[in-house]
């Protein structure tokens, strides 16, 4: 800059100097001012210093951080850059308006989503939530509010890694059927076959038959965490009883509608008899105070289990609650088994095995949670005690339930695993248009079956749905015209011992025509983890993934 002033000065002050510089001086002389002394040309000079100044000021602001080097704030740790101020438009031909960036085009869904999140956060008292979205295959946000680590004032953010709980479940059935395509592994043999320690089972006297298949769907009769049968069965007996009510009123209702809206005073006395036998059958059937899951002993195990064979002895000798196939009845329990077959039938150990699957999905961030490794961006995980004090969780050791519950993840690898069974349960209805696709990680067949809902099964986080095969799974359905559209979507939701999540892909509804214009995964993935027990989370993720859904276009 020095430079550029001495040449400016120099050429001003010499005879030979720019026109535009005598010009000036013989326009002031003639307006009869006073003549122009040497001082102007220091004053030029410095007028130029000056401006240059403040440009180069200007630039090193522009490139400056614009937040001071404090605490980042945990309520707004967004992965996804802040919206760049409006521009001017490009030309017609410029490649630029081909596409917004995914920030902008989903502004309005990111919007609502967080705010979605954070009154959810603030209801329940959540220390910290971390949300990812991802739309036809591509992650579009990511964000963190509040603590990963409330004593430390660790905010969460996108790389936050936290216990996924039962979302193990649909990571271990990759792992079953992989070595189902393979013809390692049948699914309808009983477990003995594979894991001869588990012992041969009997209900009321009757020999049967535990399978893989009964396992996978929660169909084995195998206990979860509640010991006391009685207890059990009750639970079961009052949900039956009360659906029966509600089916009961639902016939009668149509009926009466049937019959053009006439009563008469029999038809309602014999109404009201009826309702009232069936509140007293459903006092008699109601249950005692039956514990939940964390007020359960053997959800705080601290004993370390060298693998999944061993851990079988905390329930293979307990007697099956129901008959095989014919009550469902959600068993973490029956996944240990699960594990231990996977070792079997696939020659490795069952830790081994997952580490290389999730190595093929790229699933670089998700592995068994261990006490003693050091894990980068590892929450911690609380609750409150019964004075409503956040308090931290007491350690548990979750050997024993791997396959079950098991792993710490991020929301960008749960993303990265819906994506991969969205494509292979899509890209079979690409072939004959994309012929050369890339074939799935699993079949297409295969994630046909793992996301067809299992006769006699429930999926609790969404009564309108079954469970299938490690996935619960709700179709597609319309009763009224104009009324209220039931999408087609599969999830799993993992509770332990201080944290919450999960996991749903909403596969994008396809026609003939759209398939020849577009490719494989069409739909929207959303997970979410919260470092607090008890938070249910699946209605919130589907409430994200319609917002995103509304605002997606096509852009392949």
């Amino acid at each position: 800059m020095y430079r550029l002033l001495s040449a400016v000065t120099a050429r001003a002050a010499t005879p030979g100097g720019w026109a535009w510089g005598r010009g000036r001086r013989a326009a002031h002389h003639r307006a009869g001012l006073p003549p122009l002394g040497p001082g102007w040309v220091g004053g030029l000079g410095l007028g130029l210093g000056l401006a240059l100044g403040v440009k180069l000021a200007g630039g090193l602001r522009g490139a400056a951080p614009t937040q001071s080097p404090g605490a980042p704030d945990p309520e707004a740790s967004p992965q996804a850059e802040p919206l760049p101020p409006q521009e001017q438009p490009f030309a017609p031909w410029s490649a630029q308006t081909q596409m917004l960036p995914p920030t902008r085009r989903f502004a309005r869904a990111i919007d609502s989503s967080r705010d979605l999140l954070h009154r959810i956060k603030d209801e329940v008292g959540a220390p910290g939530i971390v949300v990812g979205v991802s739309v036809d295959g591509k992650e579009v946000w990511s964000e963190g509010l509040g603590y990963a680590d409330v004593e430390n004032r660790v905010p969460c953010k996108p790389e936050t890694v936290m216990r996924i709980a039962s979302i193990s479940k649909s990571l271990t059935m990759v792992a079953l059927a992989k070595l189902w395509e393979a013809g390692k592994l049948d699914l309808d043999i009983p477990v003995q076959h594979y894991v001869p320690e588990f012992p041969e089972k009997e209900y009321e006297g009757e020999k049967v038959s535990v399978t893989t298949r009964l396992l996978i769907s929660h169909l084995s009769g195998i206990r979860h965490y509640e010991k006391d049968m009685k207890k059990v069965k009750e639970e079961k007996a009052y949900k039956a009883s009360k659906m029966m009510k509600g089916t009961m009123e639902s016939d009668q209702e149509k009926e009466f509608k049937e019959k053009g809206g006439k009563s008469n005073e029999k038809s309602d006395f014999a109404k009201a008899k009826i309702e009232q036998d069936n509140d007293a059958k459903g006092r008699n059937l109601k249950p005692g105070k039956k514990k939940n899951d964390f007020e359960q002993g053997e959800l705080y195990l601290k004993e370390k289990f060298e693998n999944s064979i061993e851990s079988l002895r905390l329930f293979k000798n307990d007697p099956l609650f129901f008959k095989p196939g014919s009550q469902f009845l959600y068993s973490t329990f029956g996944y240990t088994l699960l594990a231990a077959i996977v070792e079997r039938a696939s020659g490795y150990k069952y830790l081994d095995y997952m580490q290389k699957i999730f190595h093929d999905l790229d699933m670089l961030t998700t592995v068994q949670e261990e006490n003693e490794p050091v894990i980068y961006n590892r929450a911690r995980f609380y609750v409150y005690n019964k004075k409503r004090r956040l308090v931290n969780t007491p350690y548990v050791d979750n050997s024993y339930k791997w396959a079950g519950g098991g792993f710490l993840s991020t929301v960008g690898d749960l993303l990265k695993f819906g994506n991969a069974m969205l494509y292979g349960y899509q890209v079979g209805l690409f072939k004959n248009s994309h012929e050369n696709l890339l074939p799935g990680y699993l079949k297409p067949e295969t994630m046909v079956m793992i996301w067809t809902p299992v006769p006699n099964t429930e999926m609790s986080w969404d009564k309108e749905g079954k469970y299938a095969m490690a996935w619960g799974v709700v179709e597609k359905k319309q009763t009224y015209g104009s009324c209220r559209k039931q999408r087609h979507y599969a999830s799993h939701t993992g509770g332990a011992v201080g944290a919450s999540s999960v996991l749903l892909v909403l596969p994008e509804e396809l026609d003939a025509e759209a398939i020849n214009n577009k490719v494989p995964p069409r739909g929207i993935v959303v997970s979410i983890i919260c470092n607090m027990q008890s938070v249910g989370l699946n209605s919130t993720a589907l409430k994200i993934a319609l917002e995103f859904d509304k605002d997606r276009y096509d852009i392949s």
